[in-house]
């Protein structure tokens, strides 16, 4: 769904960023909520990863999974590269199934992304990855 200023964030929903029109950021960890912000431009884009991956820091840390997915430029590998550094797990799409191998290629060069996966193992690695956690096995 499109995410809405104030949104609780529920388990096995997906929240987008309005295009073009403001940041999005998750944020109180006691109750997690979608927080949209009126900011200039990071990195050429509104929304912008970036801003979202480092909220993600603030509020999970090491418990966070950061994903980066085809796209052009470079928003999303400076966030990604927090998350790693906070402990998060982090993928990103590989070459051979992105469309526009830009943002992922510019995070795996800054050594955000831990592990490189075509699209279609992305879900169920994240699954895995979350599931590991939830039962402190990693």
């Amino acid at each position: 769904m499109e995410a809405t200023d104030g949104a609780r964030l529920e388990i096995g929903k997906v929240y987008l960023a309005p295009g073009g029109e403001r940041h999005l950021q998750v944020v109180n960890p006691t109750s997690p909520s979608c927080r949209l912000l009126d900011r200039e431009l990071v990195n050429g884009h509104r929304p912008s990863v970036d801003v979202l991956f480092d909220s993600v820091v603030e509020l999970a840390g090491r418990n966070a999974v950061g994903v980066i997915l085809t796209g052009m430029g470079r928003d999303g590998a400076s966030g990604l590269l927090k998350m790693r550094h906070a402990g998060a797990r982090t993928f990103g799409q590989n070459e051979k199934t992105c469309v526009v191998y830009g943002m992922p290629r510019v995070a795996y060069e800054l050594g955000a992304v831990e592990t490189q996966l075509p699209l279609g193992s992305i879900g169920e690695e994240v699954l895995k990855s979350t599931a590991a956690r939830r039962e402190g096995s990693e």
